[in-house]
């Protein structure tokens, strides 16, 4: 099935799930209601930024959207074959993104990112789940990180670990591809804010 249409059935789902109007979701998330739309009706590709923003305003991890709920069966297979993974580019930097975790119920999940050379991703704190870890180890290549106010130069091998509520700013400073691992460990994800979805 095609990566963008489970992205897009994974928003609509959420959003129905908490009757959230268009609306109500881009004034939580600061996505313009006409891009939620598009985004839903399968007839644009959201950046990585773009779903940061509605994952966090929807209550979920961004690594929810790539699961394809529909296709969950009563006891998802334990093994996540290489064929099978789920293959997403962000349309906006051309980095590679792929769910290397199988589908069985996991507090812990695995994601190889290939970045492209000379290009930035960011990420706003915003509404992003709090409490959540991640660690991302560096298997080819080299990248800087930035966190909040602190900054990283990460080369193959090294291991950098944080807080998923934070700001993030990904830079590959290279004239070649980056490849790293995000073990990402998930928590009850925090309640939507209500009072601000109007």
């Amino acid at each position: 099935m095609d990566i963008n249409y489970i992205i897009a059935s994974r928003i609509s789902a959420l959003r129905a799930t908490h009757k959230l109007s268009l609306d109500a979701l881009a004034a939580l998330s600061g996505v313009s209601r006409s891009n939620i739309s598009l985004i839903e009706r399968g007839q644009s590709s959201a950046s990585a930024t773009v779903l940061d923003k509605l994952a966090g305003a929807l209550g979920v991890t961004v690594s929810s959207l790539f699961e394809d709920s529909a296709a969950r069966t009563a006891a998802p297979s334990p093994v996540s074959r290489a064929s099978d993974q789920r293959v997403w580019t962000d349309p906006a930097s051309g980095y590679l993104r792929r769910t290397v975790s199988p589908a069985a119920p996991s507090s812990l999940q695995l994601v190889e990112v290939i970045f492209p050379p000379g290009q930035r991703v960011i990420y706003e704190a915003a509404l992003r789940n709090e409490g959540t870890d991640q660690q991302i180890w560096m298997l080819e290549g080299a990248m800087d990180i930035s966190v909040d106010t602190q900054h990283w130069r990460l080369e193959a091998g090294d291991c950098l670990v944080m807080q998923s509520d934070r700001s993030f700013v990904y830079f590959n400073p290279m004239q070649s591809a980056a490849r790293y691992l995000v073990a990402l460990a998930t928590l009850p994800a925090k309640p939507i804010r209500r009072n601000e979805a109007g």
